[in-house]
Formats: structure tokens, sequence, C-alpha cells
């Protein structure tokens, strides 16, 4: 019993970090198309940008659905606290959702379709600001009391730190969305997704370079785990990989390639959530309460993993199976011309 109070908690950390990876990446380039499509010259333009999206956005928004009754479940103390610290980043995060949802189907039957245009857009960026200063403040510690219980402000979420990863966060969706829409589209759109993708990269650099300035300066918690062996090693090389994914990625999209630069973007993604896992584990609330004190009990997980071990196939053959029957280039009639 006691080798699974230390070994449950580990693997729910781990299918909770993979269900928050699957969300940013899948709803990430979502959220990025729609910001986007703030920048679109022309209605048509718009529409392909919000075609390519269609069949595929509502399955992309599941994983954060599981992620959320995941650690409901498996860290109820670590759900509550979080939510109680976090309620405006998180209802600001569900209004952008509620916006670019109900701007997403009420702009095909509008005749006028500037308002709906405006709502998709922004609230894309909303739902966006919301999850990184979400992030922000995960990463910054939660006040907590012995028992693991919320006693902080309702503002402790707003820093420069946190605003820092919120803008970070916004360039980073940019960027996989820009390099979905080289993937995507074709002609004038195309080269515009790729000038996008360029500048996209070179911010999220800049943004990524000053979080890990910042981190072990600003963080007493992070700065020793930084240092310490032999994790003073792994983090040497991480921002050095970093930095030549951005190169191939860059250089990707000088070649005119149309995969690459998404798939280098990925990579990105993959290599930042190693980096945070590392920073963050064993804490399920930095640097407060740890995933074996926030776990639930054990038959519990046992359960819950026998549950999600079913249905993680069937999510994941599903977003498989819709990508590969919606493949190919999105194209509106004369936007080429």
């Amino acid at each position: 019993m006691e080798t699974l109070k230390y070994f449950l908690p580990q693997v729910w950390f781990v299918i909770l970090a993979l269900f928050l990876f699957l969300y940013v990446m899948l709803d990430g380039f979502d959220l990025g198309v729609g910001i986007l499509s703030l920048t679109s010259s022309n209605e048509e333009r718009r529409g392909i940008l919000m075609t390519s999206l269609s069949n595929i956005w509502d399955a992309n928004e599941t994983w954060l659905v599981l992620m959320g009754g995941g650690l409901f479940g498996a860290f109820p103390l670590a759900y509550g606290t979080i939510l109680n610290a976090l309620y405006i980043p998180i209802l600001v995060m569900v209004f952008g959702f509620i916006f670019r949802g109900v701007a997403f189907e009420f702009r095909e039957l509008s005749r006028r379709k500037l308002f709906w245009n405006f709502a998709f857009g922004a609230g894309s960026f909303i739902a966006a600001l919301g999850q990184g200063f979400a992030l922000g403040a995960v990463l910054k510690g939660i006040n907590v009391d012995e028992t693991g219980h919320f006693i902080g402000s309702t503002w402790d979420w707003l820093s420069l730190p946190s605003v820092l990863v919120a803008l970070t966060l916004i360039q980073g969706y940019v960027l996989i969305g820009s390099t979905y829409l080289v993937w995507k589209t074709t002609g004038e759109l195309q080269e515009t997704h790729y000038q996008t993708a360029k500048i996209a990269a070179l911010t999220t650099l800049v943004g990524a370079i000053a979080i890990t300035i910042s981190t072990p300066i600003i963080y007493e918690s992070a700065r020793y785990r930084l240092f310490q062996q032999p994790f003073v090693y792994i983090f040497t090389l991480i921002p050095v990989v970093g930095v030549w994914l951005i190169w191939q990625l860059l250089q990707s999209l000088n070649r005119k390639e149309e995969r690459a630069p998404f798939v280098w973007t990925i990579l990105l993604f993959v290599l930042s959530f190693i980096g945070l896992g590392l920073i963050i584990f064993p804490y399920i609330i930095p640097t407060k309460i740890t995933i074996y004190e926030a776990s639930a009990d054990p038959s519990s997980l046992v359960i819950m993993i026998i549950f999600i071990g079913f249905l993680i196939p069937v999510m994941l053959f599903y977003n498989l199976y819709q990508y590969i029957v919606f493949r190919g280039k999105v194209t509106g009639g004369g936007y080429e011309e």
C-alpha cells in the first residue's frame, strides 16, 4: 500500500501533464488562428481561417475538460485550492471560450459579420490571456495554510512575472497558429503566415529568454532546483536545444516548407513542457503542496486509471481520425487571385 501511495500520484501527475500538453498543442493553434483572424485584411481570408478550424476545434477543447476532471478526482485538495486562488483568470478564460464559441456559430448565420468576427478573435485572445495568467500564478506559487487551503488575496495571480508568462503564451499560440495556417493554406494567405510565423518565433524566443532569466532571480525555490545536481546540466541543455529548434523553425520557414514548421513548433512546446515539469515536480501547488499530500485515496486513483486507460486511446483515435478525414488545404473562391 505504501508503494501505491508513492507510485500512483506520480502516474497521475504524468497523465495530467499529458492532458495539458495535448490541450495546449491542439487548442493552442485554434486560439492562435483566432487571434490571427483579427489581422485578416478581408472577409474572405477570415472565412478561410475559420473554415480551417470548423471541423476540429470542439474536440480539441475536450482535453481541457479531461484535465479538470482528472485534477478533481486525483488531487482534490489541489483542485479546490487552485480554483479558489484563480477564480478571476479562470472566469476570464471561460468568458473567452463563450465569446468565441457563440461567435463561431452565429457568424455563419449573420449577414453582418463584423461584430462576430471581432468577438471570435477577441474571445480567443481573452481565453489565451486567462490561461497565461493562471499558468504564471501557479508557477509563482499559491499562498496556502498548513492544511493546503488558499489564504491569499483575490489579486495574488496578478504580477509582473505572470504578465510575462501570459504574453509569452499568447505569442506561442500565435506561432503554432501561424505554422498551422502555413500547412493548411496556399497562395498569398500562406505567404502572409510565413511572415507572421517568423515574427511570432522571434517574439516567443524573447519571452522565453526573459522567463528563463527572471525565474531563478525572482523565485528562490526555482533557483534551488535549477542549480541542484543533476538538474543544472538538464536546465543548461534545455535553452540550448530551444534556440536550436527556433533556428530550425526559421530555416524551414525561409525554405517555404509547409509541414516542417508545425513539427518544429510542436517540438518547442514539448521541450517547454519538459522544463516546466522538471521545475514543478513533485509539487502540484508549487512550492507548497506535493502530489503525495494532495492525492486522493489509492483505490480511487486505481479505479480512475482503469477508466482513463480506456478513454485515452478512444480520444486519441478520434482526434487522429478527424485530422486524417479533414486533411488537405483549405481554399476559398478567388482568394489567390
